[in-house]
């Protein structure tokens, strides 16, 4: 037998070198494709929790306006009929604009008693609108209440 020459596993070894380090770059761009994707996915979850967290302040916002604008008309004497803008600072709800209106219709007549006897009472539409951040920014939410309170008793 005649001895091998050391030049042509020379040769062999280094056309295999290469495919190595092709290949060890392949998985890393793989890699880090799939965690880009992972972040995107876990970002976007994330922002849609946030939005239905602020989704559901806004209408507790909203249904807390209401109430106060309710007690304001209900409980003056005379009933008080007004509209007010004011801001939220406490806890989870610092931040949030609220818009109370109101607005009292025509006075209605009841008939009660006997012999029946009319009264007169008022009925007053409130509306209620909580916002939070600006419009057309991914964080802004609002969300709007109306409701119908009477002075009528019950």
């Amino acid at each position: 037998m005649k001895p091998s020459s050391g030049k042509g596993r020379r040769a062999c070894f280094r056309t295999e070198t290469g495919f190595s380090l092709i290949a060890a770059v392949f998985l890393i761009v793989v890699l880090a494709a799939l965690g880009a994707f992972a972040v995107q996915v876990a970002m976007a979850q994330y922002q849609g929790a946030n939005v239905e967290l602020l989704e559901a302040r806004a209408q507790a916002a909203a249904e807390a306006g209401i109430e106060y604008g309710a007690n304001l008309t209900l409980h003056a004497a005379p009933p008080v009929c007004n509209n007010n803008t004011f801001t939220l600072t406490q806890g989870a709800f610092a931040g949030f604009v609220v818009a109370v209106s109101c607005s009292p219709t025509p006075p209605h007549q009841i008939y009660s008693g006997t012999p029946p006897t009319p009264q007169n009472y008022l009925v007053y539409e409130l509306s209620a609108t909580a916002s939070y951040g600006t419009y057309g920014r991914p964080d802004y939410v609002a969300r709007s209440v109306t409701r119908n309170v009477t002075t009528a008793p019950p």
